[in-house]
């Protein structure tokens, strides 16, 4: 029964592919026939798109908004360097245009550029002295720490030993800047990450003091990031992005 329940999803799809490529296949003769060309245009040469003449832009909720949030905090700011721990590259590449920065993944991106240093390391055992850095950030990376999907060895405690460790390079008065999937019910998605409650993530960083949370919400059409968010409003969610801007507190404080 499941199967056939199936079919007229699957038929339904290979209609609409098939309409899209006739439509493709109608335009490539008429660019083709094009007269005094300035171009070839050959069939063997064809790169297909069937699924781009969308009536809006797509994206991906989660990393355009918590990479916009984390930008902005660091204009705000504005350290003298950063270090950012595996988050998304492109994040790296372009604070790095106002803010010299250095990348550190367990596999390490193979790039030149300006205002940019890329470097082999682990969450485990960062290749930074104690209390060392004035601004770091590691987002939309520990809730994958000892999953195993990553090619990591498995250790259910992975994120705690990571958030340590995070908290160990800060400097005192240093900025982190902290991202996890987040929602009501704390929950591993094996293989891909954990989910977490707002409370779970404070509880991470005993050290630290919290100067912002925002909240990407599961359902943000109208307000897609919300800065300094009401944190009742995690518990409403089952995959929202909660980020955190942390600062480090004097131990004896």
């Amino acid at each position: 029964m499941t199967c056939l329940k199936r079919i007229p999803h699957k038929i339904s799809r290979a209609f609409v592919l098939g309409v899209q490529f006739f439509i493709v296949l109608k335009q490539f003769w008429t660019i083709k026939r094009q007269p005094c060309p300035r171009f070839t245009v050959a069939w063997k040469d064809r790169s297909l798109h069937l699924r781009d003449a969308t009536a809006v832009t797509g994206y991906d909720r989660h990393y355009l908004f918590h990479t916009a949030w984390a930008c902005r905090i660091l204009s705000e700011i504005r350290p003298v360097q950063h270090v950012d721990v595996g988050s998304a590259l492109y994040f790296a590449s372009s604070v790095s245009a106002f803010v010299p920065t250095t990348f550190i993944d367990i596999r390490p991106a193979d790039l030149s550029l300006s205002g940019l240093i890329s470097q082999s390391g682990t969450l485990m055992q960062l290749p930074f002295p104690t209390e060392s850095l004035e601004s770091l950030s590691c987002m939309h990376v520990v809730e994958h720490v000892g999953l195993g999907r990553y090619g990591d060895p498995l250790d259910y405690d992975g994120d705690i030993k990571s958030t340590r460790e995070l908290t160990r390079v800060v400097a005192v008065g240093g900025s982190l800047l902290y991202v996890v999937p987040i929602g009501g019910q704390p929950r591993i998605q094996f293989n891909a990450h954990r989910i977490y409650t707002y409370e779970q993530v404070l509880a991470l960083f005993l050290e630290m003091d919290l100067a912002e949370f925002a909240l990407i919400p599961d359902d943000g059409a109208e307000e897609g990031l919300i800065r300094h968010a009401n944190p009742n409003l995690a518990a409403q969610q089952r995959y929202g992005c909660g980020c955190f801007h942390f600062i480090k507190r004097r131990s004896n404080q």
